[in-house]
């Protein structure tokens, strides 16, 4: 069930705390990070910080209870498998001091997805059934074994197809704000060139989020500048400055 909006004005927050040794040692590409930031958007969320950090109890606690405390709501991705190494589910725990316990639905699902392949629910696999006293799940239609949710912390799963399951179920119930829009101007001309001008624009629009992004391809240097924000008219009013700066320095601005 939606928890509704929030004033459309107020921007609503997030984090996402990435936990997985594999992922700091470079083993594993993170999938998961831009799926989440994009879905966020949509629903009127803003993605204000995002973490890497290690299979660590103290490392991980001390995370989560900094960004819960800071951001409306938290997402964390890995860690919640039936291995030894999968700690994050004791972690939240023990973040939110409370004890874990076997989670009667949870359980039942697992029965469920399990009923055709006998002898494969073991006692590591149960692990999976277990979550902090007072949480709800997060249902997981790709392996069975759901994620949960406490407080304002959603814990999911690190395999991107997974996780991406999760989140899909779950973000269409966040009280978000409103949602922001960009747009990108594409131009054959150098940051240098541009910054003086670039700046002007982004002070005239305090209320807008302007980044330069160069590039360079055949030989060939730009520059790509994105405009963001949450009024489209303004948006659009930066974005048609942009455009005539740049024809003023003889570039050949082109909307992406």
């Amino acid at each position: 069930m939606s928890e509704g909006m929030i004033s459309p004005e107020r921007i609503v927050s997030a984090a996402v705390l990435i936990i997985g040794n594999e992922i700091l040692s470079g083993r594993t590409q993170d999938a998961n990070l831009a799926y989440i930031a994009k879905g966020l958007n949509e629903v009127g969320v803003s993605l204000r910080e995002a973490r890497v950090i290690p299979d660590a109890a103290d490392t991980i606690v001390e995370a989560l209870n900094e960004l819960r405390t800071k951001f409306d709501y938290v997402f964390t991705t890995g860690g919640i498998g039936p291995t030894h190494d999968d700690i994050t589910l004791e972690c939240v725990a023990r973040a939110f001091g409370v004890p874990c316990s076997l989670h009667p639905e949870a359980h039942d699902l697992l029965k469920e997805w399990y009923k055709e392949r006998p002898g494969q629910l073991n006692a590591a696999r149960l692990r999976m059934a277990t979550a902090p006293e007072g949480s709800t799940l997060i249902v997981n239609p790709i392996s069975g074994a759901p994620g949960f949710r406490i407080g304002n912390v959603f814990v999911m799963a690190g395999i991107p197809r997974v996780m991406q399951s999760m989140f899909d179920h779950v973000k269409n119930a966040l009280a978000g704000g409103r949602p922001s829009v960009s747009r990108s101007v594409r131009c054959d001309l150098p940051e240098g060139t541009i910054a003086k001008g670039f700046e002007e624009i982004q002070n005239r629009f305090p209320e807008c989020e302007l980044g330069s992004y160069p590039w360079q391809k055949d030989g060939q240097f730009g520059t790509s500048l994105v405009v963001r924000g949450r009024n489209p008219e303004s948006v659009n009013s930066a974005t048609q400055q942009i455009i005539h700066m740049v024809s003023s320095l003889g570039g050949n601005p082109r909307e992406e």
